[in-house]
């Protein structure tokens, strides 16, 4: 017992010492939970982007906080919302990320971000203001143009090229999942009765509020007009159903445009899995029975289709009268 408890201690005294070289470290580390929630922070990271010792935020309200005052990194939006929602498209989607970001004061960090299968993220930045400044500003505009080649101009999430292209990443890598097709319902009245400037800023708003209703390493992109794609990473049905009725709370609940206070919005989906040996056409098109389905019953509501031969296609999901 007395050499357990030695050995014990000794691991418990190199813990310390790692906590130490972190916290004194310069590089920027912090430490995100699965619900983006910051659980750790060295000194340099609180440094640049001014947060408290023992404060818990969220790096959504931590990214609204700091464009609000002008401080931590530099954000080139007139709507930080999209930009949120912009970023969260690409970021927890792979194991790691690697990026420069601009920081208010001219200094520029080299970010890795590395995520755990369960959703925690260490995000360790280098300082590389000293490296050469042609070279760093060609890296962020080409960072800036590859950034734009994968986002919907108007709702700041994925466009159809990049959603789609992890729907084939997941089918390349022999992985499971699921997929939900979404539609706004009665899109073409809302834009017909209001407006296009009107139909525009519904689709932000449901865009950004799904966007913040999944988790982080879902994907979620818009694939033409009023349809959305969602991909649930590998989980249960049930899983998937409490997040789509969450969802579909969520999205009859809102008030897209303050102007209109009166305008109610709802959307229909459909629901299928992901399975390897499927094509991406297969699954798409039994998204789309489902969906086709949903909006033949009476609309705001989504449904599963099960399989290509699955004939029945009655099973609903986050049901609720139009």
């Amino acid at each position: 017992m007395k050499k357990e408890s030695q050995k014990d201690l000794s691991r418990h005294e190199i813990e310390l010492n790692i906590l130490d070289v972190f916290q004194r470290s310069i590089a920027l580390i912090g430490v995100y939970d699965h619900n983006e929630v910051l659980r750790y922070t060295n000194d340099a990271f609180r440094s640049a982007y001014f947060v408290d010792p023992e404060e818990q935020i969220d790096w959504q309200t931590l990214m609204r906080r700091n464009f609000a005052a002008s401080r931590g990194t530099v954000i080139k939006t007139d709507d930080i919302e999209s930009w949120i929602s912009s970023v969260r498209s690409r970021r927890g989607k792979s194991r790691q990320r690697t990026y420069e970001s601009d920081l208010h004061g001219e200094r520029f960090i080299w970010v890795t971000e590395t995520m755990r299968d369960d959703g925690w993220i260490i995000y360790v930045g280098t300082d590389v203001t000293s490296l050469n400044v042609s070279e760093r500003k060609l890296r962020l505009a080409n960072e800036d143009l590859f950034r734009q080649s994968f986002t919907d101009e108007l709702t700041g999430v994925s466009n159809r090229r990049h959603i789609l292209g992890k729907l084939q990443e997941t089918l390349d890598a022999g992985q499971d999942g699921w997929a939900c097709l979404l539609d706004i319902d009665h899109f073409k009245k809302i834009n017909d009765t209001y407006g296009h400037q009107v139909g525009d800023d519904v689709l932000t708003s449901i865009a950004q509020t799904t966007r913040k209703a999944i988790r982080l390493k879902d994907s979620f992109g818009r694939v033409g007009g009023e349809e959305f794609l969602i991909l649930f990473a590998s989980q249960s049905l049930d899983d998937v159903a409490s997040a789509l009725r969450h969802l579909h709370e969520a999205i009859c609940g809102l008030e897209p445009v303050k102007a209109h206070p009166g305008l109610k919005v709802t959307v229909s989906g459909g629901l299928t899995c992901i399975s390897p040996g499927n094509t991406q056409s297969q699954i798409l098109r039994r998204a789309d029975v489902g969906l086709y389905f949903a909006k033949a019953n009476g609309r705001a509501q989504i449904r599963f289709v099960k399989a290509e031969d699955d004939a029945d296609h009655s099973e609903i999901i986050g049901s609720r009268a139009a």
